[in-house]
């Protein structure tokens, strides 16, 4: 009898708890903090899984080194519109270390988050932290689409915070400025100390960019040219020119590329020098080309070459060779889209790195000539979910 009462007080317990939450849940779903009809939130919003996954089969200097699975990129996107004239958009990069900046208060991993507002259908004004409008179509590409970035990509500071305005006089041109923060971190975390040098009390970067369009889109260029200032007198100079030629089942781009850096942002050269500090008169250039062929409607064949040179034109040495290295990069593939309505991919590849030094950077400072490349099958997708 005494363990019949126990039981009978266990369910009333359980009945009444389950009652609470069920009503809880109702209370929820009826009061919501947003009363507007949810496909009505639903239209003005993107969603977007930005993924590329793969198997490595990697190699150093021709020798085997292991096989593995890699989540090469994730950055998961959300953009939309607030009104007709206000617009928003935030990506992060999960494949990157979320260390907040010290000079934009924001996380590293995160690319974009910024709003857009539209005065006119001819002006755009944005602010935030956003993609700073370099130029050139390696850069210009979603970020999963480029198997490996050339040196002059991946060794810049690409996504800074700062605000810019763009002008559309027509269809076929858009022109943009952009004034944005130099870097993320302090002159003293990214240089340490210079002698001789005093950081600027506002470093920034001066973006003037041209889109143009010609031929019916046959012929299009993404030109810029930036300008850097690290600290007092000591500016860098960027001028990226991309051309592409885009027909029904063939497209070609070319990018060329230049940095001429006062002070060694990139310190890739200083690297060399392994003194640890940034040298002074510092010059890469940068060839970029990349072909997509359409032969048949599920199947590309991609190939993708690249050649960076890296030069120390302020070495003290007078009998130095301010030729330092020259980088190759190469990635032939195949792609296949499997299905019709979605930009799925699946891809196998070579993607490998030639690093040739020069005899000055070998008997100077040690460097030897290498080489690295794997063999990769992967899936990448912009994915839409909203």
């Amino acid at each position: 009898m005494h363990t019949r009462y126990i039981l009978l007080s266990v369910l009333l317990l359980l009945s009444f708890t389950a009652m609470s939450q069920q009503q809880e849940y109702s209370d929820t779903l009826h009061k919501p903090l947003i009363s507007l009809p949810k496909s009505f939130l639903l239209d003005n919003i993107d969603l977007i899984a930005n993924m590329r996954f793969a198997e490595r089969n990697e190699f150093v200097d021709g020798n085997y080194t292991g096989s593995r699975f890699v989540n090469e990129q994730f950055r998961l996107e959300i953009r939309g519109k607030v009104t007709d004239k206000l617009y928003f958009r935030f990506r992060d990069r999960y494949t990157r270390d979320p260390e907040t900046q010290s000079i934009d208060n924001i996380s590293r991993s995160t690319d974009l988050a910024f709003l857009r507002f539209d005065p006119t259908d001819k002006w755009k004004i944005y602010a935030g932290k956003l993609c700073a409008d370099w130029g050139g179509y390696e850069f210009d590409a979603n970020p999963i689409e480029i198997y490996e970035y050339s040196d002059m990509i991946e060794f810049a500071d690409n996504f800074l915070s700062g605000a810019g305005v763009g002008f559309l006089p027509n269809k076929h041109h858009e022109f943009t400025i952009q004034l944005l923060n130099s870097r993320t971190k302090t002159f003293h975390e990214l240089y340490d100390t210079i002698p001789g040098i005093t950081e600027a009390k506002f470093p920034f970067a001066a973006v003037f960019n041209w889109r143009g369009s010609f031929l019916d889109g046959k012929l299009n260029t993404i030109w810029s040219y930036s300008l850097f200032k690290e600290a007092t007198h000591q500016y860098m100079n960027y001028f990226a020119f991309g051309n592409q030629l885009k027909l029904p089942k063939f497209i070609l781009e070319y990018d060329f590329k230049l940095s001429l850096e006062n002070l060694d942002r990139k310190m890739l050269v200083s690297g060399f020098v392994h003194n640890g500090v940034a040298e002074q008169g510092v010059r890469y250039l940068s060839h970029w080309l990349r072909a997509d062929g359409q032969i048949s409607k599920l199947v590309h064949l991609t190939f993708t070459g690249f050649v960076d040179y890296a030069f120390w034109d302020g070495n003290p040495d007078p009998n130095a060779d301010k030729k330092l290295r020259t980088a190759w990069g190469y990635v032939p593939g195949v792609e296949v889209y499997p299905l019709k309505n979605v930009n799925l991919r699946v891809y196998a590849n070579m993607v490998g790195r030639v690093y040739d030094y020069t005899e000055y950077a070998k008997t100077h400072y040690g460097m030897v000539n290498g080489n690295n490349y794997r063999f990769s099958i992967g899936i990448m997708t912009p994915l839409t979910i909203l």
